[in-house]
């Protein structure tokens, strides 16, 4: 006697999907009638049959097996239509379908694992996406342990066929084990958690080398059983014995935390259901209209208490694996953080509202732009910053998790996590998420101690610390204050036109993270023309060379992906126009030479090496820094250079005195009146301007302030390669510096001790007291030298430019 496929309501309409599969079945009934007639079916036909086969199973119990047996028969493409077939069942009718239903359709997915049915691992993903969070009813559990048993009963198969449906369901299981722990026990339920343990540790112990391709998500779930025999055994290993799972690549825990983990496995934690609802939510609901949309939501996916250990799939679902396009960015539909600040109001549980808080924070701790993706943390930031005022709980609440987070999550590799954290923040700063962190740290209403705790995290680290110095400078849409620390209305009147100011929308706290993601489609063509025509303008004249080195080095550093068709990684660029220039006659980054007092005999004015000291200094570009790195390692004086930059920016700033106006500057200044027009061009989104901007004022605090960002940019570059080093001991950052300072020390008109002078007011921490600056000074300076130096620093006046 057949049964019915799926119960639904009446007002509702039946399935398309199901009432296809019946009239196929109802096609093809008499040839799987006995006695069967095998036949060969056109392609057409052949996927008909296949669902009169599927629902033949599912529905009549007296000839699912002979359906199968048919199936066996016929199949000429290793059963991918019939394994695509159920895939679509398990998506679409699952939900509806009646019980015993879905216990056929658990043994024919055995019986596809069993035959290696292409595509088998299709459906049993499928079928682990229909496992829920939070969901201790009796169908839930039974597919848990179903789903279980199909895993272990057809290990050797799925384990050399499909390997990476383990890492799936280990993902699963791990996630649900986390909920099974924590319920009423019974026979049942311990039983169900027995096997969902022995499951998880065998794919631990036995296919660890899979497991590592789930990167650093595996640690968090994995923390969450600690408490669990079992997997504190696994922990232990982990941490102490990583040898024992036989995985050359690891080495430490610090191995999966570097790997971020892949998109899909957040999407095995949310149905289909919930994906369809959520994805609609963040395209389509607009700003202020998304109440009903919510309400209906929690009734049908939150709707116990018990439900609440869902939201944090949810919260990683939202951070990882949707990521708007540009025009839902630049539309009033209801950001990715306003949905998320409302899930964090939907937990009551203390462990709930924890583990939402982790999902949200999880990929800051170890953010490594190499690896990550910016939209993975721009909610979380977002969240905290657009709270400011009006909700001053989430802000205050979510900084000191993330706070107490980075102290207490893995204290063994707390500066790995200090290094993520800062790294997150630097990013968010670069690509114009947040203008800076000025507005958490100077937020009146914001716990001084949690400034404070914040202020101490970005200090503690080499890249953090260069975060408050080196912001990037960014063309007209990105606020000027805050690279320079100055307030919007001195902006205004003393730095930039008004028009300008205007233009750059000061006033806004943060702008859409449209910027990141623009793609443009000729740029990659634009930069590999330009880099042919850099070799034909040098023969031209020396200005069409800079200016279109300088074209070529923006659009690089303006464009964020889409370069795949060249190869345009920094070091093929570096590559290719260090190059273009030497075929030409000019080595990019060749020996420091000594500034003549006369500018047509100062080769390096105005020369590609400045060009390109200057976009690293505006820009702070991570590939300007790979492309330093590259020529830095092709025995180039890279270091020196920009040092020597800084130092001549510094002399000639103490020539130009108390000059407001760089109108008014002699010849004497060219590499100072250079820079601060160059400056200018830049915040105006121009190249190459000769002049500064008449309504603009050039004061000393003006000049103080771009002359230490270029000192600070040439630190913030020694730790980068430093940390870029795989030498197992870099050269100490004092004894790059004291070389590079060597190698500036020769020139015929500059004293020594003027450049020391320079050195010890900008970069304080890092020449004060160091022993290889020390012995340099004592071997260059005179006794008299040696004594003014040592009066000057008993009166602290290093910091001091006046003191020149």
């Amino acid at each position: 006697m057949s049964q019915n496929l799926i119960s639904h309501p009446p007002h509702e309409s039946h399935p398309q999907f199901a009432l296809l599969l019946k009239e196929s079945y109802l096609t093809h009934l008499q040839t799987l009638t006995p006695p069967l007639q095998f036949t060969i079916f056109c392609s057409s036909n052949y996927v008909s049959i296949n669902r009169a086969i599927l629902y033949g199973s599912l529905v009549e119990p007296s000839i699912a097996k002979t359906c199968l047996k048919y199936l066996h028969a016929i199949v000429n493409d290793g059963y991918l239509v019939f394994c695509g077939l159920v895939s679509r069942v398990v998506d679409e009718l699952y939900g509806k379908m009646v019980d015993v239903c879905k216990v056929r359709l658990i043994w024919i997915v055995g019986v596809m694992v069993e035959v290696n049915g292409i595509g088998f691992g299709g459906v049993v993903v499928s079928l682990l996406r229909r496992i829920e969070g939070g969901e201790f009813g009796e169908g839930n559990l039974w597919l848990c342990y179903e789903v279980v048993g199909v895993l272990m009963g057809k290990w050797d198969v799925v384990a050399v066929e499909e390997p990476t449906v383990l890492t799936s369901a280990l993902y699963v299981f791990l996630r649900v084990l986390g909920d099974h722990c924590r319920m009423e026990r019974s026979r049942r339920s311990d039983e169900l958690v027995r096997r969902e343990t022995e499951f998880c540790v065998r794919v631990l112990r036995e296919q660890f080398g899979l497991c590592l391709n789930m990167g650093r998500d595996l640690i968090r779930l994995l923390k969450d059983l600690s408490h669990v025999p079992e997997f504190c055994d696994i922990w232990k290993d982990l941490m102490l014995n990583p040898g024992v799972f036989r995985t050359p690549e690891f080495s430490d825990i610090s191995v999966l935390y570097r790997r971020r983990t892949s998109s899909r496995y957040f999407l095995l934690r949310i149905t289909p259901e919930m994906e369809v609802q959520l994805r609609f939510l963040l395209s389509h609901v607009k700003l202020g209209g998304q109440k009903r949309h919510q309400i209906w939501f929690a009734k049908k996916f939150l709707y116990s208490p018990e439900k609440e250990t869902i939201i944090s799939d949810i919260m990683r679902f939202i951070c990882c694996a949707h990521h708007p396009t540009n025009e839902v960015l630049q539309s009033d539909v209801i950001p990715r953080w306003a949905v998320i600040g409302w899930l964090l109001k939907c937990c009551q549980k203390s462990n709930a509202v924890a583990n939402a808080k982790l999902a949200l924070f999880y990929d800051w701790l170890f953010f490594d732009e190499g690896v990550d993706n910016i939209m993975n943390i721009e909610p979380a930031i977002l969240l905290l910053v657009n709270s400011i005022p009006r909700y001053m709980d989430i802000t205050h609440n979510l900084l000191e998790f993330l706070l107490s987070l980075v102290e207490n999550y893995d204290v063994e590799r707390i500066g790995m996590i200090i290094k993520g954290v800062s790294s997150a923040f630097s990013i968010l700063i670069k690509r114009g998420v947040i203008c800076s962190v000025d507005v958490l740290t100077s937020c009146a209403s914001l716990s001084p101690i949690l400034k404070e705790r914040l202020q101490k995290l970005l200090l503690s680290n080499n890249e953090a610390r260069a975060l408050k110095d080196l912001q990037p400078l960014q063309p007209v849409v990105d606020p000027v204050s805050s690279v320079l620390n100055t307030t919007s209305d001195e902006l205004q009147t003393s730095v930039v036109p008004r028009n300008a100011a205007e233009a750059a929308g000061i006033s806004a706290p943060t702008v859409a993270c449209s910027s990141v993601l623009v793609n443009g489609e000729c740029e990659s063509q634009n930069i590999e023309n330009m880099i042919d025509k850099l070799g034909e303008s040098i023969t031209k004249s020396k200005e069409m060379r800079l200016l279109l080195l300088e074209k070529i080095l923006m659009l690089y550093v303006s464009h964020e992906g889409g370069l795949e068709a060249i190869d345009c990684s920094p070091e093929a660029l570096a590559h290719n126009l260090a190059k273009q220039l030497e075929v030409n006659g000019y080595r990019l980054f060749g020996p420091v030479e000594c500034p003549s007092n006369s500018l047509d005999g100062d080769e390096e004015f105005k020369s590609a090496t400045d060009v390109v000291i200057r976009v690293c200094i505006f820009s702070q570009n991570q590939k300007i820094l790979d492309m330093l790195l590259y020529w830095s390692r092709s025995s180039r004086p890279v270091g020196a250079h920009m040092l020597s930059y800084a130092l001549r920016l510094a002399f000639e700033a103490q020539m130009a005195g108390d000059k407001a106006n760089l109108h008014a500057m002699d010849a004497a200044m060219p590499l100072l009146r250079t820079h601060v027009n160059a400056y200018f061009a830049f915040i105006s989104g121009d190249i190459m301007v000769e002049t500064v901007p008449s309504s603009a004022t050039v004061d000393k605090e003006l000049i103080n302030k771009l002359i230490d960002r270029t000192f600070r940019s040439y630190e913030y570059m020694l730790s980068y390669m430093r940390d870029a080093s795989s030498e197992e001991s870099p050269i100490p950052l004092g004894m790059q510096l004291s070389t590079d300072l060597l190698s500036c020390s020769e020139w015929k008109t500059r004293r020594f001790s003027v450049l020391l002078h320079a050195i010890f007011s900008h970069l304080p921490d890092l020449a004060a007291g160091d022993e290889h600056v020390m012995r340099l000074l004592v071997s260059q300076l005179e006794q008299r030298d040696l004594v003014a130096l040592q009066i000057d620093l008993s009166l602290r006046s290093w910091r001091h430019p006046d003191a020149m």
